[in-house]
């Protein structure tokens, strides 16, 4: 692990062993990264990543195991292929007083193919804010739908009855954090279309009533998702920017949702978060 930190925002740490995601994200002194208070996904590529505050799903599937086309026996992961990839060519700088750390991530894609993540988070010396910036391109000699999903998981230890989830795609422009009946819930909706879209989480009386605020593009991560889990051990929220709706990838291709990502093609994706 290594360190991104600023003179303001959080501190974090990102995993070079993991596609330089996010492990700690402290704010003050408390960490709001779930830790062990997780479900067991029972893919043990990203039991690690499930601990920490950030980890990143595709680029070749998301959300559910599901059989390779024309490869017997062949199953996309879980979460899809990045996690445990392991970042190239980190460099950590300081610019105008904002921090950044670049690094490249080169992925075997589970049809057999390969793709590279291009990847810049920036902590911005005068804000705070946290900016990820992502480029995936198909470095495979065949085409490949992309996908891309972020899970931002938080330790819901540190929420009280207070917080809430605040955003225009959301009922009622929003509602408590401990949505739905019982020990858990999920939704996924349109997050808008021409721009960026954000979501609020707050205010955090542990942090000091601060709110987390989200942001991100909406051309290519045109969904969020949202998810709690409280059935113990867990005891966590997910904030979920996504390139797909809820549906299998059957139901995506019949839906005409897929969108190939051909031999030296790329995309890009963005989102930002900050503690207001």
């Amino acid at each position: 692990m290594m360190e991104l930190k600023g003179r303001k925002g959080p501190a974090l740490t990102l995993d070079e062993g993991s596609v330089l995601d996010i492990g700690a994200c402290v704010v003050g002194r408390i960490d709001l990264a779930p830790g062990r208070a997780i479900p067991d996904d029972g893919d043990p590529r990203i039991d690690h990543s499930l601990e920490g505050f950030m980890f990143t799903c595709g680029p070749d599937h998301i959300r559910h195991p599901e059989p390779v086309a024309g490869r017997s026996g062949g199953r996309y992961p879980l979460h899809g292929s990045f996690s445990s990839h392991p970042a190239r060519d980190v460099a950590l700088s300081v610019e105008g007083g904002d921090t950044t750390c670049r690094a490249s991530v080169d992925v075997t894609l589970a049809n057999g193919g390969s793709a590279r993540l291009d990847r810049c988070w920036r902590l911005n010396g005068e804000t705070g804010e946290v900016s990820l910036t992502d480029t995936v391109t198909n470095t495979g000699t065949t085409a490949f739908p992309a996908f891309l999903m972020y899970h931002m998981n938080l330790g819901a230890k540190n929420f009280d009855d207070g917080v809430r989830l605040e955003g225009a795609m959301l009922d009622g422009g929003g509602f408590p954090w401990a949505f739905g009946e019982g020990d858990g819930g999920v939704f996924c909706v349109p997050a808008g279309q021409g721009g960026w879209a954000q979501v609020r989480l707050g205010p955090i009386a542990a942090i000091g009533g601060k709110t987390l605020v989200v942001r991100f593009r909406t051309d290519t991560l045109p969904f969020l998702q949202v998810w709690r889990n409280q059935a113990a051990p867990a005891h966590v929220l997910g904030i979920e920017p996504v390139s797909h709706r809820w549906e299998p990838r059957e139901k995506l291709s019949e839906l005409g949702e897929f969108v190939d990502l051909a031999p030296g093609e790329s995309r890009d994706y963005a989102l930002s978060f900050a503690f207001v």
